[in-house]
């Protein structure tokens, strides 16, 4: 009866040794998943959201002059433009970011001549860059 009744005890004590170590990493784990669900971080801060995508309809390829797709927009279609050619954005526009919609690669260049002697990108159909690295002022949308 001696050895049920210490094995009990140990039992007892085992289970509030483990409890009273797990207990934060359970608190900290449930902080973290309610600041998932709740869109906080676990200090309480607002996570940052996602930048909402800006309009931008099937074929087009949209250019917004700000960042996160704001600022005003210019919308370019695949009738209005010669293929694999230059398209200097008006004088004293750019970009900061766009939506490629084209059902074709698009390049980005930094250049109002398309030269690849600055910076430019290439993207792929169905691309949205809310931020893109440089200013866009031309782009060209290829064939495939």
């Amino acid at each position: 009866m001696r050895k049920i009744i210490k094995a009990a005890v140990s039992a007892v004590a085992l289970t509030a040794t483990l409890a009273a170590t797990l207990a934060p990493a359970a608190t900290a784990t449930a902080a973290t998943a309610t600041a998932t669900a709740t869109g906080t971080s676990a200090t309480g801060r607002a996570a940052a959201a996602p930048p909402r995508l800006g309009n931008c309809a099937a074929g087009q390829l949209c250019l917004w002059r700000s960042g996160g797709f704001t600022g005003a927009r210019q919308t370019h279609e695949l009738a209005g433009v010669d293929i694999e050619s230059c398209v200097p954005l008006p004088s004293g526009t750019t970009a900061a970011s766009l939506a490629n919609r084209t059902g074709r690669p698009v390049t980005a260049y930094q250049s109002g001549e398309c030269a690849e002697t600055a910076e430019f990108r290439t993207y792929p159909t169905g691309s949205w860059a809310p931020e893109t690295p440089y200013q866009v002022r031309a782009f060209k949308i290829w064939e495939r």
